[in-house]
């Protein structure tokens, strides 16, 4: 750094976040803005996993087959509304189009670049802060109604062995050994080691934005309109209170980044992918650590406040209500997993995932314009989010990382 520049960040989720604190430790004039608190969307309601084994995108080359299965089975884990059909249909062709082998070669490999040391790079990010607490490690299960549910999960797992993640196999009685909160419905476990996660992730934002206070940054509750430039420069943040002057900005704002990325002249085919969570509050009993629970594609993660059940995918609008489908899904999941659980009481939840049709984020520069991307990481922004924002703190810092940036280049759909 030559000299200290004014920065405006976007978005307090976990990417603008991580970059607003990695920024201000190296010395810039950082101003956090976001039109609600930290973490309101899906950095808040997420599954909350360190996730260094989700390698993998959805778009593999079974895809249009388990897409049929699901669109046809009314109990699956996945959801389309169909009256967003057209609105949805140019980035469901490119989703589709990524689906081959050479392309999920290439999703796979620069996935893992962000995800394989997640656990560390939010230990960096938290050691020593009020947010460390929050961050634990754990081991992460896979449960499976038995080992044929293993067996139909192998292209997924070929995968993550060739990122290194071979499962210990759990089966029979000893899944119940192993963990005493599961029923007999769970006949067999693939259990991963060493991996961690958040134990209160609306908390662990909270003290975040708390952390950038402390080391001298500034968090504001502001609206972001407009991306002011001259001469192709950034020069100011326009929000509902006025303009926040800047040499550079950090655009983190998750799917809502779409809008201000059509302002600076880029069309980014990004949607909504939507999840959705049950939080049981004083629950009667939680599993060990957390799990997928490979019939309902949720995880079941017992955290700080409560147990949290979390996950499934719906393509819908962001405007559009809370689908009952998905929350009734999980719960009858539920019943069947844990079914002595009892609780004080059950929050229910739906936020949006950005999801690109290359499973991919974007980071980096927007052009020349001095305006950094962070978003799109689909179901690993949490997990990816630190490394994410210490990557554009680097390049605004003018010390590019040691790592090969142009799968997520910024402009790569214009």
């Amino acid at each position: 750094m030559t000299q200290p520049l004014r920065i405006v960040v976007i978005g307090a989720g976990i990417c603008g976040l991580s970059a607003a604190i990695w920024l201000r430790r190296a010395g810039h004039e950082v101003t956090l803005i976001d039109r609600d608190h930290p973490g309101a969307g899906a950095s808040y309601g997420n599954a909350g996993l360190l996730a260094q084994w989700a390698v993998v995108p959805v778009n593999t080359p079974d895809l249009p087959k388990t897409a049929l299965k699901y669109l046809t089975n009314p109990n699956a884990p996945f959801w389309l509304s169909w009256r967003d059909l057209p609105a949805l249909a140019p980035w469901l062709l490119r989703f589709f189009g990524n689906a081959t082998p050479a392309r999920v070669d290439h999703m796979i490999e620069n996935i893992a670049h962000l995800v394989t040391d997640s656990v560390a790079q939010h230990r960096a990010l938290t050691r020593g802060t009020r947010a460390e607490k929050w961050v634990t490690a754990s081991d992460f299960g896979y449960a499976y109604g038995s080992r044929a549910g293993f067996e139909a999960d192998r292209m997924s797992w070929d995968y993550k062995r060739r990122m290194g993640f071979e499962p210990e196999l759990i089966e029979g009685p000893a899944v119940q050994e192993h963990d005493p909160a599961l029923s007999a419905e769970i006949g067999c476990i693939a259990l991963l080691k060493d991996h961690g996660h958040i134990l209160n992730p609306g908390a662990y934002m909270e003290d975040l934005a708390r952390v950038l206070e402390d080391e001298g940054g500034r968090y504001l509750r502001a609206e972001a309109r407009d991306v002011v430039l001259e001469g192709g420069r950034v020069t100011a943040v326009a929000t509902g209170g006025g303009p926040l002057p800047c040499d550079r900005a950090v655009l983190a704002a998750g799917v809502w980044s779409e809008p201000l990325m059509r302002k600076l002249g880029l069309k980014v085919p990004l949607i909504a992918e939507r999840g959705y969570h049950l939080h049981f509050r004083e629950p009667s009993q939680m599993p060990r650590h957390p799990f997928m629970i490979a019939a309902g594609k949720f995880v079941a993660n017992p955290m700080a406040s409560g147990l949290r059940c979390a996950g499934t995918v719906e393509l819908s609008s962001i405007d559009r209500p809370a689908s009952r489908k998905p929350l009734k899904l999980i719960e009858g999941h539920v019943r069947r997993i844990f079914p002595t659980l009892t609780h004080a009481g059950v929050e229910e939840w739906m936020g949006c995932r950005p999801s690109t049709p290359d499973s991919l984020p974007l980071i980096g520069e927007i052009g020349t314009t001095g305006v950094h991307a962070a978003f799109g990481h689909q179901h690993v922004g949490l997990t990816a989010g630190p490394k994410t924002g210490r990557i554009v703190a680097a390049l605004i810092d003018r010390q590019p990382p040691n790592m090969d940036l142009a799968a997520y280049d910024a402009n790569r759909f214009s």
